[in-house]
């Protein structure tokens, strides 16, 4: 195998390593954790959680699949 054809595949590892850890972050017994009565800044916790978990996903496949010109 060449070097951009293991570059290609390594990357698509990494991306099916990031959707499992969105998958596993946004499952039901880490939800329960973060489903409680506080707020932050008025907002409740569980939607900062998912807030923070979706921009962290964007933000990683971002870095994954940024193409250089």
């Amino acid at each position: 195998m060449s070097p951009p054809e293991q570059a290609e595949q390594r990357r698509g590892q990494r991306l099916l390593f990031v959707s499992l850890l969105f998958a596993v972050l946004l499952n039901f017994p880490l939800l329960a954790v973060f489903d409680h009565e506080g707020r932050v800044g008025g907002i409740p916790v569980l939607y900062l959680y998912v807030l923070a978990a979706w921009v962290t996903l964007v933000l990683l496949i971002w870095r994954l699949v940024k193409v250089k010109w």
